[in-house]
């Protein structure tokens, strides 16, 4: 049997403002493609599937589009629920999906009842454990020790291994969970899990089984042969700038575990960083490769530029994020009390300008500051 592990989807994200609605079909529905040219059986996504609780029309439609795409090339797919995922939405109807091959696992109280798949060498058992917030998960699952991430992955996977046990020998198991597991790498992009402060749990808590399909951390990632992170199929910040988006494609034979191979996705559209003086990078033809990019730009001008996202797109048309850090300038954090400490409100105000742009209020400027506060004294008096 031959499994496509991918996670992360996030329909209906946006990427600093930009609608990510077309990128994600375009990746996305390719998927397909490759279901059919490696004649993969089963197509597993560990969780975020969409990227908000209440996903937009727009959005389910597009998940619509790519799951009939994945089941018209031939492959069953199971989905877990994520963090970002509202389970009882998506679990809605899940005993009539399965009927035509999706098999939505939501429900904490059932992580322990497989979707049962078989090949020439029998079963394959794929038990979908979906986020577990811990302290809704310890009362679904009638705990009444330990509490935390680890303890509940410990209990929901201590169900699954019974359960695998009680069946025929020889049968095969892949969990698909979401969860930061010890050794993963994070980005910028994911939402925290962490409860009191603690959001990792060890690897050895799903021992037991021949392949775990993860979700949850963005890059993808190889924490031991069988458990490994897909990572998000398009990059969701600047963080994973470096990240080969990927799928893995992964062999099961009538022992386990056979093999795990990388598929490469495509990249809609790159990211970059660049930083310089605005008027350099406006003029500058070295710049000229990052003009398709998604950009983020750090603006090193002594004075801080009039528009300057509106004058960057007249180049970079895709540039979504700008920062300021003047060249030369002390990066000491300034605090409040020494910022005021023996200043007037209107030396208060144009040190204020003075940071904010680079360059103290001219003469024009330091007239409308004065008869500001000045208007807001008198109104302080009449009050």
């Amino acid at each position: 049997m031959r499994v496509l592990h991918t996670s992360d989807w996030h329909v209906g994200r946006t990427f600093h403002g930009r609608d990510l609605l077309a990128d994600q079909t375009a990746v996305l529905t390719g998927l397909a493609d490759l279901v059919a040219a490696e004649r993969v059986d089963v197509v597993v996504v560990a969780g975020d599937l969409y990227d908000r609780a209440v996903p937009s029309a727009e959005a389910v439609e597009t998940c619509v589009l790519v799951l009939r795409s994945l089941r018209d090339a031939g492959a069953q797919i199971v989905i877990t629920s994520g963090n970002h995922d509202s389970a009882p939405r998506m679990g809605a109807f899940a005993e009539f999906a399965a009927a035509g091959g999706l098999h939505l696992r939501t429900r904490i109280s059932s992580l322990h009842q497989p979707v049962l798949l078989a090949d020439e060498h029998g079963a394959v058992a794929f038990y979908g454990i979906p986020y577990l917030d811990p302290d809704p998960a310890r009362r679904a699952l009638g705990m009444t020790e330990g509490r935390g991430h680890t303890a509940v992955l410990t209990e929901a996977m201590r169900r699954v291994r019974e359960d695998l046990g009680g069946r025929a020998p020889g049968t095969r198991s892949v969990v698909v969970a979401h969860a930061f597991v010890t050794g993963g790498a994070g980005s910028d992009s994911e939402r925290t899990i962490a409860v009191g402060g603690v959001e990792q749990v060890p690897g050895a808590v799903f021992d037991g089984v021949d392949y775990v399909a993860l979700g949850h951390l963005h890059g993808p990632q190889v924490l031991a042969d069988h458990l490994r992170y897909s990572g998000s199929p398009l990059a969701y910040s600047f963080s994973e700038l470096t990240h080969r988006k990927s799928v893995w494609l992964v062999d099961l034979d009538a022992s386990g575990l056979a093999g795990v191979r990388r598929a490469e996705l495509p990249v809609p559209r790159r990211l970059a960083t660049v930083s310089g003086a605005i008027d350099d990078l406006l003029a500058d033809p070295a710049y000229s490769e990052l003009e398709d990019r998604y950009l983020s730009v750090v603006l090193t001008d002594r004075v801080r530029p009039l528009d300057p996202m509106r004058r960057l797109h007249q180049r970079f048309p895709h540039a979504v994020h700008i920062d300021f850090r003047p060249a030369g300038a002390d990066d000491a954090p300034l605090r409040y009390v020494e910022a005021v400490r023996g200043r007037s409100d209107v030396e208060i105000s144009r040190r204020f300008v003075d940071d904010c742009r680079g360059a103290e209020p001219n003469e024009r400027e330091r007239r409308l500051l004065d008869a500001a506060i000045e208007s807001v004294r008198e109104t302080e008096v009449q009050v």
